[in-house]
């Protein structure tokens, strides 16, 4: 599927609940059911620096595109890692790289986010954007 298309299934789901609440429910249970990441890959040098949680994340190539894996030691921000996985994670480099994150506005989530929660999501978006770049320039 495409970066856009699954950015406004994202959109979609978060547009059918008026209250934050059920919407930080809704970023808890996404984090809820990521997978575990394995932990030979809970590493200092797989740490998100610039998060006030402990976020680790992983990226490996096949076929051709990225596979992010990503644990966190904070449910909300295991929430986040989960959302920016579900648009990126199985897109090749390039398209990583030429996307526009539009959903994060359009759900609302810049405006309902603490600014070290915000300061978090954007280093993890910085972090998976660096991953891309690198296996872009791999031959």
């Amino acid at each position: 599927m495409a970066i856009d298309d699954i950015q406004e299934e994202i959109i979609g789901e978060f547009s059918s609940f008026d209250d934050w609440m059920d919407k930080y429910q809704l970023i808890i249970d996404m984090g809820s059911s990521l997978p575990g990441l394995d932990e030979q890959f809970k590493t200092d040098d797989n740490l998100i620096e610039g998060c006030q949680s402990r976020v680790w994340l992983h990226a490996g190539m096949q076929d051709g595109k990225v596979l992010f894996q990503a644990d966190s030691d904070a449910i909300i921000t295991k929430g986040l890692i989960a959302l920016l996985m579900r648009v990126w994670s199985g897109q090749t480099p390039e398209d990583i790289l030429a996307s526009d994150l539009h959903f994060i506005d359009a759900i609302g989530l810049s405006e309902h986010l603490s600014p070290t929660r915000s300061n978090g999501l954007l280093s993890m978006v910085k972090q998976m954007r660096c991953y891309a770049l690198a296996f872009s320039a791999k031959p």
